[in-house]
């Protein structure tokens, strides 16, 4: 199998809110659907199943009104700790976030792993992008809570 490394859009995003309040954030379909994918992205969530081996169906609607499926499956949850999923459509991906405490805050690590070296360069430029806007509505919809 070919390095990790090689395969994965890996990065960082610090949010100044403790890990609980960042994982509340990842554990609520409601508020995942109003930050989960790149800017512009709406979401239907139809099934959160928030568990390990939980199942996790949505419709992301792009700003162009074209409406991208996708289901995934829980593969690890540790409270305030970790979200694991595993995408089950083409492409398919791992898809893990860290949550590490830091002063003042919870440091992301986000690693998207696709199956193979091609697979992750045909789409870096698009999910180098669409990842950090993730980050920042993430961080965005913590902020809307824990400010609010």
């Amino acid at each position: 199998m070919e390095p990790i490394d090689s395969r994965s859009d890996a990065r960082s995003h610090f949010i100044p809110a403790s890990p609980a309040q960042v994982f509340a954030a990842m554990q609520d379909p409601d508020r995942v659907a109003r930050w989960w994918g790149p800017a512009g992205f709406t979401n239907t969530i139809h099934r959160y199943d928030f568990e390990p081996g939980g199942s996790w169906l949505l419709t992301m609607h792009g700003p162009d009104g074209t409406d991208y499926p996708n289901e995934s499956r829980f593969t690890r949850i540790v409270p305030d700790q970790l979200f694991e999923i595993e995408h089950l459509h083409v492409p398919h991906f791992v898809l893990t976030l860290e949550l590490r405490p830091q002063d003042q805050g919870t440091q992301v690590q986000w690693r998207q792993t696709f199956d193979s070296v091609a697979d992750y360069q045909r789409l870096a430029e698009f999910v180098a992008g669409a990842n950090a806007q993730n980050l920042q509505r993430l961080a965005a919809e913590v902020a809307r809570v824990v400010v609010g």
